[in-house]
């Protein structure tokens, strides 16, 4: 990372603005802008986001926002309704009174002295998602979005459900929310109200997993704010980011494909990071082609910022399993449109325990698999932040329990663009049941990379909006979509296809093992095949170095803590996937704030019984300057039965040793063919 101490334009900064929204709540921003932009207006960027502008968001919020301010922007990060030094209480995430507090924002913005009228919004995960879902409500000053990490479809394709299957990262996102929107504000911006606004936030929040759980299948609760229902809703241009590393992987494509304005993709190697910030890497000059899109749309620069491709991604080279990388060799590659004209799909026969060539002939087999619980251990996180390591490792234990097709040994280099899907001839023990398919990289030593992966609760095979049960015994076609890629496999690989009936802790598991036939000749495995053709290389690197401006600075009071260990008791056969994310104490030294910031998460089993599934998300968050002190502390314990989930949450408030608030949620939330 390169930081830039000298910009096109000085810039200054208020620290702390209210924005009166419709209802008479204030919202809380802090703003860089040209020092100029009094006399000469500029256009302005919105980034709209829960995670706390005044301290632990701060640090990154530094190192773009007066970048892009020094380039000629006003730059306006807010607060939401009920985080940070906002007014008000978050009960849920992407609801009408967020977008139109956002539509109230961006009114207010472009109505200042200082800008122009038109407005642009940026932001990564929940402020991606505020940015796309406010380009679909089309208000007037909204000329252009920048988004990373982000989905279009908020049921099939975010950490709640994937394939209709539940992921504990639900229960890892509500637990972080629980612990966010539960914080307090800072004293020194809003004053002796603190206590006020705080213990209204303590009396009004609530585990939102409760809410998503009486949501399992795609309903109106899911379709709000998802853009895929109405893509010509977005009428502004669209950059849009996002890394393989990422759960969000699979919306830029979309975007592509089905957008009809002004659009640029980006898919590199990162985790849930921006582009400039990418881990693994290389990290690239983000901030440089986001001025570039703002210079073009919101300032009439002719730059050129639309020549080359529709799409750009990073081509991974093949790696050894790890749980992390600091880089990912590989070479950026280029699309014209998406889908590519570059990909054709090739159909793999399915055979014994072998992935066929296209042109093979191969009788129907039956083959069974009735995975343990265990298979899922190493799958890594839904949606990796690469801290702590949380990637998916080798996979050959994973094998041991699925059913299990290699390819022959590659004579020539194979590279694939896209989504690989499998189609499955299956029947089922019972009436619901999952499977998880991975495709996996496998060197000669044997050991498994994975390269890709799906999940499909087969209850949702016709679709996610009205289940069907299975009939056991009867055969289905059913088909998994695993989530796109980029990989090169060299010659002397293997390419592997692992089919499992469970993927725990991934995946929460079916009411009850399953054993899965599926029908060798009649199931085949659909590679997106990008040939390596000269005539489909770029020239030259299409991106610059990565630089921002420099961070603001912190101390760290005490060291941080990061565990992610998988634990097996051979005496009891309970086992458990444990992690740790603990930044410790920081002080912020330009507010004279101590902040820390405690996650803790643990999914349990015993041996192979579906029941015992159990997770826990527990977080403590603590504030402290001088003789001021508050903590909070959360903890969300979700198991469930056959028929029911069962939810347990506590909230403990404590203003130094004292607790001044405590409350207890017990809850059953009866399973939807889940």
């Amino acid at each position: 990372m390169r930081y830039v101490n000298t910009l096109p334009y000085a810039i200054k900064e208020e620290e702390h603005v209210w924005i009166p929204v419709s209802d008479g709540t204030r919202l809380a921003a802090r703003i860089w802008r040209p020092t100029s932009s009094e006399g000469e207006p500029v256009p302005a960027v919105l980034e709209y986001i829960p995670y706390r502008k005044r301290d632990l968001s701060s640090v990154r919020d530094s190192m773009h926002h007066p970048y892009i301010a020094g380039h000629g922007y006003a730059c306006v990060r807010v607060d939401l309704r009920g985080t940070g030094d906002s007014e008000g209480v978050l009960t849920d995430e992407y609801i009408e009174q967020e977008q139109r507090d956002a539509e109230d924002v961006l009114a207010w913005i472009a109505e200042q002295p200082w800008c122009t009228g038109r407005t642009g919004m940026m932001g990564i995960s929940w402020g991606a998602f505020a940015a796309l879902q406010v380009a679909a409500r089309r208000p007037p000053s909204l000329h252009a979005i920048v988004i990373s990490s982000f989905t279009d479809d908020r049921y099939a394709d975010d950490m709640h459900y994937m394939g209709g299957c539940l992921l504990s990262d639900n229960l890892g996102e509500a637990g972080t929310m629980f612990a966010y929107a539960t914080c307090p504000p800072d004293p020194a911006l809003v004053g002796d109200r603190w206590r006020e606004m705080w213990h209204q936030r303590l009396e009004n929040s609530g585990p939102w997993v409760a809410e998503w759980l009486r949501h399992q299948r795609r309903d109106d609760y899911w379709r709000h704010a998802s853009v895929c229902e109405n893509y010509q809703d977005v009428r502004c241009p669209v950059l849009a980011s996002s890394g393989w590393a990422d759960g969000y992987s699979n919306a830029v494509g979309r975007l592509m494909e089905h957008l009809d304005v002004p659009r640029k993709g980006l898919i590199g190697p990162w985790s849930h990071k921006y582009p400039h910030l990418g881990e693994p890497g290389p990290a690239i000059g983000y901030l440089q082609e986001v001025v570039r899109w703002w210079d073009h749309w919101l300032k009439d620069v002719d730059n050129g910022v639309m020549d080359g491709p529709m799409l750009h991604t990073w081509m991974q080279e093949s790696v050894p399993p790890h749980t992390s990388y600091e880089e990912r060799p590989g070479r950026w590659v280029g699309e014209p449109s998406w889908p590519s004209p570059y990909v054709e799909q090739r159909a793999h026969p399915l055979a014994v325990h072998r992935i066929a060539a296209p042109e093979d002939t191969v009788e129907a087999t039956e083959l069974t698999v009735q995975s343990p619980l265990s298979v899922g251990q190493f799958a890594g996180k839904w949606a990796s932040y690469n801290a702590p390591p949380d990637l998916p490792y080798d996979q050959r234990e994973e094998d041991g329990g699925s059913l299990v097709f290699d390819s022959d040994v590659l004579t020539e280099r194979l590279e694939i663009l896209g989504s690989p899907t499998v189609q499955l001839d299956l029947e089922a023990s019972e009436p619901v049941a999952m499977v998880a398919a991975r495709l996996s990289d496998v060197a000669p030593d044997g050991r498994a990379t994975r390269v890709t992966y799906g999940l499909l609760n087969l209850t949702r095979r016709g679709g996610h909006d009205e289940p069907d049960p299975l009939v056991p015994g009867e055969r289905y076609r059913a088909v998994v979509q695993l989530n796109n890629v980029a990989q090169a496999f060299p010659p002397g690989h293997r390419v592997r296809l692992s089919l499992s009936t469970s993927y725990w802790p991934l995946a929460w598991p079916p009411p009850k093992p399953v054993l899965l036939s599926v029908y060798a000749g009649a199931s085949t495995l659909t590679l997106p095949v990008r040939p390596v053709e000269e005539s489909h290389e770029l020239e030259g690197r299409p991106f610059g170095e990565a630089e921002a401006t420099a961070p603001l600075p912190t101390t760290q009071v005490t060291p941080p803590e990061q565990r992610w260990n998988v634990i097996r008791d051979l005496v009891g056969y309970n086992s458990a996937l444990e992690i740790v994310k603990d930044i410790g104490m920081v002080h912020y030294n330009d507010i004279a704030l101590d902040v820390g910031r405690r996650a803790y998460e643990r999914y349990d089993s015993v041996a192979d019984d579906f029941e015992s599934v159990r997770g826990e998300s527990a977080w403590t968050m603590t504030f402290s300057r001088g003789e001021w002190e508050v903590r909070t502390v959360t903890r969300t314990v979700l198991s469930s039965t056959a028929t029911d989930f069962q939810l347990h949450a506590t909230l403990d408030g404590y203003e130094g040793s004292r607790r001044v608030f405590s409350r207890n949620w017990n809850q059953s939330l009866p399973r939807d063919l889940l």
